[in-house]
């Protein structure tokens, strides 16, 4: 790795090694939640995740495959995040991203808050030029500005749409927003509903490489009270999986997972579910 830095004294995930290697599935940590407009924490997220991740099996039933025998996985740590002004922590993401590219690694982010995923996502658009994003979220993240900060996490797919055509990107299980947000969604036609067929009729119309975005209050706050903005309505762990299931394997370039605050869920399971989903984003990149 080149000018990025990283913490490396936290916890790994499961069984990762520690050096990186071509063809790994690239892990690390984006500690940051500086912009938050309800509930801070997402800042413990990724931790939380890993310490979860010793009490779950390496293997997937639902793809039978194993994290420890089917793929390679590294964790690399947490990058070394000032706690001011999102931008530098976007600009150190989008570096730690392209220095993982440039292995010839798969990443795999872990938030923190949703607006640490731009830098991944335009590290990733420069990187593949026909890039697509799927969105898997409650939120739909296309204000402008928030709190007078364009790199709010609010904020993360209006910036994502800054280096991506709309026809790139989709946004899935979203039910919150404004109305000038869902009008947006419905005009453009970027919104899918959170069904497999859905989902899968949808990458039927598109061919480029996918990235992944999940933030982790997509999740019903009955499955997953553990974030910062729960918002009543969402998916549970078999749509989840379905969902997953219908993005092509050969497709998956990268992806993230974020805004999990586990303070917020003092019984642990939703840093357990989180941890689960890193497990089966994992199996699907490194294969």
């Amino acid at each position: 790795m080149t000018d990025v830095f990283y913490d490396d004294h936290g916890p790994r995930y499961a069984e990762a090694r520690c050096e990186i290697t071509g063809g790994a599935v690239a892990i690390f940590g984006a500690c940051y939640d500086g912009t938050t407009s309800f509930r801070p924490g997402a800042r413990f997220g990724p931790d939380a995740l890993r310490a979860a991740s010793l009490g779950i099996e390496t293997y997937s039933p639902k793809q039978d495959a194993d994290t420890t025998r089917d793929i390679s996985m590294v964790d690399l740590g947490n990058l070394e995040l000032s706690t001011g002004a999102p931008g530098p922590v976007v600009d150190a993401v989008t570096r730690a991203t392209r220095d993982i590219l440039a292995c010839g690694a798969k990443p795999l982010l872990l938030g923190g808050e949703h607006s640490v995923s731009v830098g991944a996502i335009r590290a990733l658009a420069e990187y593949y030029a026909e890039l697509v994003l799927v969105q898997i979220d409650a939120h739909a993240d296309l204000r402008e500005e928030y709190g007078a900060e364009p790199l709010n996490h609010a904020c993360a797919m209006r910036r994502a749409l800054d280096v991506l055509p709309s026809e790139r990107v989709l946004q899935v299980g979203i039910r919150s927003g404004t109305g000038a947000e869902f009008e947006e969604l419905e005009e453009s036609g970027r919104l899918v509903e959170p069904t497999a067929k859905a989902l899968e009729e949808r990458l039927s119309d598109t061919d480029g490489p996918i990235y992944l975005t999940v933030d982790l209050d997509v999740f019903d706050p009955s499955v997953f009270p553990g974030t910062g903005t729960p918002e009543p309505g969402g998916i549970d762990w078999r749509t989840f999986a379905e969902l997953l299931s219908t993005i092509p394997t050969r497709r998956l370039v990268a992806a993230d997972v974020v805004e999990l605050a586990p303070h917020y869920d003092p019984t642990g399971c939703s840093a357990v579910v989180a941890a689960k989903a890193v497990r089966e984003i994992a199996l699907k990149l490194g294969r």
